[in-house]
């Protein structure tokens, strides 16, 4: 089993200047690789989810987000290290889950919602969207390279779980005013006087 690189003492290495960069198993690559793409993505994802951990939060919506932060490191650096697994399936079904127990409280959506509303919400929905292009990256990168599955689902789920959320917090009542999803105004509902 490949082991882990060690952690960096020094941040300005220089060693990327001729446009590669190391994976943890000691292989280059250069910066245009998929593999350090997506990488990036699931870095900017895991960053966005710091930006709403910023913000006022239900104490159980911020402790699911700061384990998802966790799985995320996990998931790129996996992806750092080629045939190393880190990221287990449970934290797939961990977010299914997750995924129940927030749904149970929502009500059926009738039409489509906008990316909106509170600025928990709108963060949520964010994320959401970069969760969905790291997925994509990573679906290409599967199409080059062994990769494993369970990351794959991770991200899927774990857009999925942000759309949701996002739903979650328009309803959180933490300023004293609950909220609703910012509804998409179909030209349909138009007709029907909605």
């Amino acid at each position: 089993m490949p082991r882990m690189g060690n952690r960096l003492s020094q941040i300005a290495t220089r060693t990327g200047d001729d446009g590669t960069t190391g994976l943890g198993d000691g292989s280059r690559v250069r910066k245009d690789d998929l593999r350090i793409a997506t990488i990036g993505e699931v870095d900017e994802l895991n960053s966005s989810l710091g930006v709403i951990l910023c913000e006022p939060l239900p104490g159980d919506v911020r402790e699911l987000l700061l384990v998802i932060q966790q799985e995320l490191f996990n998931l790129g650096g996996e992806l750092a290290v080629p045939g190393y697994t880190l990221l287990k399936e449970d934290a797939v079904l961990r977010l299914d889950e997750a995924l129940k127990h927030y749904n149970a409280g929502l009500p059926r959506l009738a039409e489509f919602i906008l990316p909106g509303g509170t600025r928990s919400a709108a963060l949520a929905h964010m994320s959401r969207t970069i969760a969905r292009r790291a997925e994509r990256s990573l679906v290409a990168l599967q199409a080059q390279q062994e990769v494993n599955a369970s990351l794959r689902h991770y991200l899927n789920r774990l857009s999925d779980l942000m759309f949701v959320l996002a739903r979650v917090l328009n309803r959180a009542n933490l300023d004293g005013l609950a909220g609703d999803d910012v509804y998409w105004k179909s030209e349909r509902l138009a007709r029907q006087g909605g």
